[in-house]
């Protein structure tokens, strides 16, 4: 599995759109609205490293609004709990 880390910049009055349209991506795992430098961060998941190029560079980017991305490509996980599971803890 190949991870990536894609930061983007938006249209501001888009933020919301872009969102929703970024999260529908095949390949793109989450999207989370920021504070900072950054309006958006999309976590895209792939198994091949080739892929990445498909959901980044052919589909994210061509996303109206969008205005600028910067990816970093994981090297390693090094947590694997599952987050989703540890904060639903003791809500039965």
């Amino acid at each position: 599995m190949f991870t990536a880390i894609v930061m983007i910049s938006t249209d501001p009055q888009r933020i919301p759109e872009i969102a929703q349209e970024v999260s529908d991506l095949r390949g793109v795992s989450e999207v989370y609205s920021v504070t900072g430098e950054w309006d958006l961060i999309a976590l895209v998941r792939v198994r091949r490293h080739e892929e990445l190029s498909d959901v980044i560079a052919d589909r994210l980017s061509k996303v109206r609004g969008i205005q600028e991305t910067v990816t970093q490509i994981a090297f390693r996980t090094y947590s694997s709990h599952d987050l989703e599971e540890a904060f639903s803890l003791g809500m039965d």
